[in-house]
């Protein structure tokens, strides 16, 4: 426990406000460009009240993490579970916590292996685009949070930017009567859509507790405003893609894979500007590299505390290999993944995110932090 607490002294430190930028990068990532087609397909023109509806269910997940961040007075994951569970009780809820974790390191780099399969890189194998994602990420992971921190907020700039631009200028595409009915099938259509936002991304929120001791402990007052703020940010960016969607594809909104950039080789302004779909695969791209990156980290980090390790560089080479060797051999297909992706694993992520959380959340009333 003393190594522990003194390498959590010896951490690299981002302020307030960069670790909101590396939350707003991991819950939005590849969120914006999945996310309309797949609530559409389920949803229909009620997919956007399916994200207001996981939305308000992530920002819970968000206050629980910040209430155990401040009870345990600025500890992670790992050491608020040692705290309430004990050391036993630990081991059991990691293990599982940390299998689907390597999954979803590996799914990310499926999505993005898919996306380049079906658009621009139709020749190229899918390990070879997966290969170089997982080297990318790794050197990215290896450099450190700090590092991150700064080169992702520009990036997540670029990234939002992009995503609006092509909103604005899909307008004179817009119907606004593909909106209605609003409803068409009732009620459980949205909570359908519902399910599969709040597994993707908003369950995933309760990972990022494994990064807040990364904070300045001075700026720690200003956590929860800015984490809140930038989870907003979100839900409006995806709902916004949504409401695009719809306005402009209408019912082929749920049938179209990356529907965002479908609608975005629809527009076409005087025949000067066309083809801007790339500014959208520049989007998808940085926002997948940036969660894998994030997310690498986060393993790593993890079982260096977990084992109490005092490097934890050396962990990244091993768990991108693993990583790439279980996004290669996954899944046989893509019709596949997709079933599984949106079907069974938000209720995992639920089960091997969300319930440590909330035990963790329920014994931390009844006792208090050791010092």
């Amino acid at each position: 426990m003393n190594r522990m607490n003194n390498r959590n002294n010896s951490l690299e430190t981002v302020s307030s406000l960069q670790m909101a930028s590396l939350f707003l990068t991991f819950v939005t990532g590849s969120a914006i460009i999945f996310i309309p087609g797949q609530l559409a397909a389920v949803a229909a023109n009620g997919a956007w009240i399916s994200v207001l509806l996981s939305y308000a269910a992530g920002a819970m997940l968000l206050a629980a993490i910040l209430y155990l961040y401040r009870w345990s007075s600025g500890e992670g994951l790992v050491l608020i579970l040692r705290h309430t569970v004990g050391k036993w009780g630990m081991y059991a809820l990691l293990i599982p916590l940390t299998a689907v974790l390597f999954w979803q390191l590996a799914a990310i780099v499926i999505e993005i292996s898919s996306f380049f399969k079906s658009t621009m890189l139709k020749d190229t194998p899918s390990p070879v685009i997966q290969g170089l994602f997982f080297l990318i990420a790794a050197l990215s992971a290896r450099s450190g949070i700090e590092v991150m921190s700064r080169m992702f907020t520009l990036l997540l700039i670029f990234m939002f930017f992009f995503a609006m631009m092509v909103m604005v200028l899909a307008v004179p595409l817009f119907h606004p009567e593909y909106l209605l009915p609003v409803m068409p099938d009732g009620i459980k259509p949205i909570l359908h859509g519902a399910y599969i936002s709040y597994g993707f991304p908003y369950a995933e929120i309760v990972l990022f507790s494994l990064l807040l001791p990364y904070t300045r402990r001075k700026e720690a007052g200003k956590l929860g405003a800015y984490m809140q703020l930038a989870l907003l940010v979100n839900g409006t960016a995806l709902c916004l893609s949504i409401v695009c969607t719809l306005m402009v594809l209408g019912p082929l909104s749920g049938h179209l894979n990356y529907s965002l950039f479908q609608l975005a080789r629809l527009i076409s302004i005087q025949d000067i500007l066309e083809r801007v779909e790339s500014v959208i695969g520049f989007s998808l791209i940085i926002g997948v590299y940036m969660k894998a990156a994030i997310v690498l980290f986060m393993i790593c980090h993890l079982l260096s505390e977990w084992f109490e390790l005092d490097n934890w560089r050396l962990l990244v080479c091993p768990v991108a290999l693993i990583g790439l060797l279980l996004s290669a051999t996954m899944y046989p297909n893509l019709v596949t993944y997709f079933s599984d992706g949106y079907t069974i694993w938000p209720a995992i992520d639920h089960i091997s995110y969300v319930g440590p959380l909330l035990i963790a959340c329920v014994i931390s009333w009844f006792k208090r932090m050791p010092t």
